[in-house]
């Protein structure tokens, strides 16, 4: 089932499919919830799945000039809200983890576990935050260009030549948002807050997948914060950029499957 809910008078975009204990799929920056149906599809033999389109991407509606990740995890709360669900694991990739950090935060007892897909629990470091401006110039200038070089570049490169047609639908997609909700998720991004300590004090398990070749992620700050939370498990691929849910689709799918049998 396809619905939405308004939020702040904006409309919010939603799926939910599947019966059983609830697994919340969050997608990544430029990204949707489509990101999420070859995921889907499995999950949803054993799992109530429930995806999102973010504010601003897929058929979701910008809420402002900046859409911070508590905010986003606001609307999140919102979705779960409208569905009754009291508890559910929330796996999130990229920019999702970093507003599935932002629930966990926010709502400790909804969450029977939560997974960190390609994504981490730092803020932007100084750098980051003047390549994040660096990149709000290119998109107010040309966000069409910046959509097109974006996606390779997740990608190990060796991979590229492997997925010219996935590449392809994400920019086909993407290019249908504005420059505004682009840029709203990149100053959200950029004021997020260090949730080291989310993972310190987390009482339920957490998963990490991680790729060596990620040019995105910091691997060996990421791989550290692996050790934080009392209970976590983390899966490290070994020739995988950023995108794992297509370079490695089956094995980051069964990786989600043996988590979530863990948790419930």
């Amino acid at each position: 089932m396809t619905a939405n809910i308004l939020y702040k008078g904006k409309k919010i975009l939603y799926r939910d499919t599947g019966k059983g204990p609830a697994i919340v799929l969050l997608h990544g920056f430029l990204e949707n919830m489509g990101m999420w149906d070859y995921f889907s599809g499995r999950l949803t033999l054993s799992y109530r799945v429930v995806t999102i389109d973010l504010p601003g991407f897929g058929g979701s509606e910008r809420l402002d000039n900046v859409h911070s990740m508590e905010e986003m995890a606001e609307v999140v709360n919102e979705v779960l809200k409208r569905l009754k669900l009291k508890t559910c694991l929330m796996v999130g990739h990229s920019m999702g983890g970093y507003v599935t950090l932002a629930f966990a935060a926010a709502y400790p007892d909804k969450l029977m576990g939560f997974g960190l897909f390609h994504s981490h629990a730092l803020a932007d470091s100084n750098e980051a935050k003047v390549n994040r401006d660096r990149a709000i110039a290119v998109v107010n200038s040309d966000h069409g260009s910046y959509i097109f070089n974006f996606f390779p570049d997740l990608f190990a490169q060796e991979n590229v030549p492997n997925f010219q047609k996935e590449i392809e639908q994400m920019q086909h997609d993407a290019s249908k948002m504005s420059p505004q909700a682009i840029v709203a998720a990149l100053e959200g991004m950029k004021q997020r807050h260090d949730q080291l300590e989310v993972l310190i004090e987390a009482k339920i398990p957490v998963l990490f997948i991680l790729g060596k070749k990620d040019s995105r992620i910091p691997f060996e700050k990421t791989l550290a914060q692996a050790a934080l939370p009392p209970v976590s498990e983390i899966l490290i691929l070994d020739k995988v950029g950023h995108m794992g849910f297509l370079e490695a689709r089956e094995l980051t799918l069964k990786a989600i499957e043996g988590f979530a049998r863990k948790v419930f």
